[in-house]
């Protein structure tokens, strides 16, 4: 008898250590599921949208009236070009001269 007493106070000493570790992991699950739930989703009329959108606008509408963004198209004289045409196909002969000394 004396060692059945000493498994079920075992037992119980393991239940009671099991039930705190629950204890600790609902109160971590309630704490994560009252931040999702209050702090992450919230509404917006549609008022509030409207005027959002139409600031942003204004605010695209005013950087785009500050002048094209792109730069001006610049062109390549012929002359350029050929000197361009020139150093490439030098620069391919080189590579396939090294491939067949390789």
């Amino acid at each position: 008898m004396g060692n059945l007493s000493a498994v079920v106070q075992q037992l119980r000493t393991e239940h009671e250590r099991v039930q705190k570790e629950v204890q600790q992991i609902d109160a971590a699950l309630s704490a994560l599921g009252s931040l999702r739930s209050h702090g992450s989703h919230y509404t917006m009329s549609a008022s509030a949208r409207k005027k959002i959108s139409l600031a942003q606008k204004a605010r695209w509408a005013k950087q785009n009236a500050n002048g094209s963004s792109e730069s001006p198209k610049r062109t390549v004289s012929l002359a350029s070009r050929r000197k361009m045409a020139a150093a490439q196909r030098a620069r391919w002969a080189k590579v396939k001269s090294q491939k067949k000394a390789a």
